[in-house]
């Protein structure tokens, strides 16, 4: 536990060390859980945000997007629920005056059974080796099961109870678990209540005829109520989808983990409409695609796991999530949903207006159900951050802080470096860049030795380092590092512009998602 706090601390002090994430309004101190994206981290959130964009939209024929205002009729979150169910479960410590949410207590606590099961499962794998069988060992080891059988009681329980209103349980549930209050240790806990995340705010020139409205606490809505706007003016036909990415606003009872749970954050929908009936094969069609978009970014497939809801929402019939394996422990990254046509038939009831499909072939109208993926931008940020960054040891002793990003998300592509400030050689550095910078993001170092420039690359993430010596001069050639391996290369400045394209190259990315889904292109 101390070595993964260490490493989130390293995290947090190298995003903002480096240009990626600074507190928001540092110099009065700052706002509680609000966060600014520096230089180099909005390049990295940029080219997230395209990544899946290219594969969700681009790479769908039947898939197109959307850009809805944050601002939206108010009747819009009473017809989506949110005005009455949006809430979560707040309990506060009365000896600490801490505020925490009681179902993630519970899930902290259901967590710790989860791991002990995977240690006792770790250490039969090393004492059995090739020969052991996970799956039989998990069916019939008495304390694995116990472990495991406890979490899902416990799981299911809390769920009932959230979903039954029943607040009281759910504290006795607390009682009877010993659950602690993380920081002090004290068992001394308030009643739950429940806590509306919406934040509001007023539309009008003065206080007396203004109106109340929300900042929108998801992306999902402004899809919907425009459903019928692009089904008519794109001629989509069913199955499609509307994707958006841009952001929404939760007064979070407890904003902590850094960029994990914000109050101001940015989310990547998408809604994909398909017959009623079909709803279940779209929805593990998406939970596979979505798996090996993650995947093609080579954090580690043991990063990742599915974790299906107990205690669904009340506009759903199924949802899983995406688990990635954070520095604080696995933590939902991305949601799939079969949301059936709850969110249509609410707006239609509310608004008045039609919100139906008409199907050519059965000549009927109907209203479609909808498969919803939907991921945090800021978290899939923190994944990819957290999971890239290194301390390692070379082969003369040495240390050196490198920043591993999948090299199609890199800030910068290249940095290119004279190697000293004379002779001509900035020049040819300078003219590199301008060659190069039409294609890539690429920056200009000539500060400090080449070595401790290599190193302020490696932290940065970039991929490539561009070398120019007395040689270049010569014979048209600069060396060429590679960020991971270190590796130096001699090559032609007019191949350069090629390396650098085979290996950040968003379609050979993407291709390895593409390959990881024919297996399920039928569907």
């Amino acid at each position: 536990m101390a070595k993964q706090e260490d490493l989130f601390k390293n995290v947090v002090s190298h995003a903002k060390e480096y240009g990626f994430i600074f507190p928001s309004s540092e110099i009065y101190d700052g706002l509680s859980a609000v966060y600014d994206y520096g230089q180099n981290g909005v390049e990295l959130k940029k080219n997230i945000r395209a990544y899946w964009w290219k594969a969700m939209v681009q790479m769908h024929e039947n898939i197109v997007g959307l850009d809805a205002s944050i601002l939206m009729h108010p009747t819009t979150w009473k017809a989506s629920g949110h005005v009455d169910a949006f809430n979560d479960p707040l309990i506060d410590n009365k000896d600490s005056k801490k505020r925490y949410r009681a179902d993630v207590l519970i899930e902290d606590y259901a967590e710790k059974l989860n791991q002990k099961a995977e240690k006792e499962i770790e250490k039969a794998q090393l004492r059995f080796g090739n020969a052991f069988n996970r799956e039989e060992f998990v069916t019939t080891n008495p304390r694995v099961k116990e472990y495991l059988s406890r979490k899902k009681e416990i799981l299911e329980r809390m769920a009932k109870s959230l979903g039954d209103e029943n607040l009281e349980d759910v504290r006795a549930l607390i009682e009877e678990l010993e659950i602690a209050d993380p920081e002090t240790g004290s068992k001394n806990w308030t009643e739950v209540r429940q806590f509306n995340l919406m934040f509001g705010t007023k539309l009008g020139a003065s206080a007396d005829s203004a109106m109340d409205l929300y900042l929108r606490p998801e992306t999902a809505q402004g899809i919907f109520v425009n459903f019928l706007n692009v089904q008519k003016s794109g001629r989509m036909k069913i199955p499609f989808g509307i994707a958006q990415t841009g952001k929404a606003f939760r007064n979070e009872i407890v904003a902590r983990q850094f960029i994990f749970r914000m109050r101001e954050f940015e989310q990547m929908e998408m809604q994909f409409f398909v017959k009623p009936g079909e709803e279940m094969k779209w929805y593990e069609y998406w939970k596979t695609t979505r798996l090996n978009w993650h995947l093609s970014l080579g954090l580690g497939a043991e990063n990742y796991r599915f974790h299906d809801h107990e205690k669904l929402a009340h506009y759903a019939n199924a949802a899983a999530d995406i688990e990635f394996n954070f520095p604080f422990g696995f933590k939902e990254l991305e949601g799939i949903h079969s949301r059936t046509d709850f969110d249509l038939k609410a707006h239609e009831q509310f608004s008045g207006k039609k919100l139906q499909y008409f199907d050519t072939e059965s000549n009927a109208n109907y209203t479609p159900y909808v498969v919803e993926t939907s991921v945090g931008l800021d978290r899939m940020f923190l994944a990819v951050f957290s999971n890239s960054l290194k301390e390692e040891t070379l082969e003369d002793g040495s240390t050196r802080t490198v920043l591993q990003l999948p090299s199609v998300l890199a800030p910068t592509k290249a940095a290119v470096l004279p190697l000293l400030k004379k002779d001509g050689l900035p020049e040819v550095a300078r003219n590199i860049v301008e060659d190069l910078k039409w294609d890539f993001n690429v920056t200009y170092d000539e500060k400090d030795a080449v070595g401790r420039r290599y190193r302020r690359q490696d932290a940065l993430g970039t991929p490539f380092c561009i070398t120019v010596d007395h040689q270049t001069l010569e014979d048209q050639t600069v060396t060429i590092r590679y960020r991971d391996s270190m590796k130096q290369d001699r090559v032609a400045i007019a191949d350069v512009k090629e390396i650098i394209e085979r290996e950040v190259s968003m379609k050979n990315w993407l291709l390895k998602t593409t390959q990881q889904s024919e297996k399920i292109k039928g569907l």
